[in-house]
């Protein structure tokens, strides 16, 4: 975790961590902020903007995203438990995809890949993950 300043002026310059307040391995805070209590910011966030109490911060640069579950009163220390905003977002662009390539195919009634067909490969489908598990040919990000 970093706490750092961010401005070169005499004065405050590191943030300001209130009561109760988780932070993830490899998160950055930066500059003069306030971290409202009882907030928790994801591993290797970057937070450059103060966030209210009861915040979830996720990614680069830190957004507030929802709370999963009802704050219990006492530090929460589940980190398998932050929403995967990212993670989210990704999934649902890769159904948007799916749809979409799915429609293209009606549209042009693509042929199904046949073995042996001189070298024409179709291009790989890739599909969002079921349940957390990728499906299809392997592909690079």
């Amino acid at each position: 975790m970093t706490l750092g300043g961010t401005s070169l002026e005499k004065g405050k310059r590191h943030p300001t961590l209130e009561d109760g307040v988780v932070v993830g391995a490899g998160a950055k805070v930066l500059g003069n902020i306030v971290v409202g209590a009882n907030s928790r910011i994801g591993a290797n966030a970057v937070l450059v903007r103060s966030v209210p109490p009861e915040s979830v911060v996720v990614g680069v640069p830190g957004q507030v995203v929802v709370r999963s579950h009802a704050s219990s009163g006492h530090p929460d220390l589940e980190h398998g438990r932050m929403p995967d905003a990212i993670g989210d977002s990704v999934n649902q662009l890769m159904r948007r995809l799916e749809s979409l390539e799915a429609q293209l195919a009606m549209q042009h009634k693509i042929p199904a890949p046949v073995p042996g067909d001189g070298g024409h490969k179709q291009p790989a489908m890739i599909h969002p993950p079921d349940k957390g598990i990728w499906h299809g040919e392997d592909f690079m990000i």
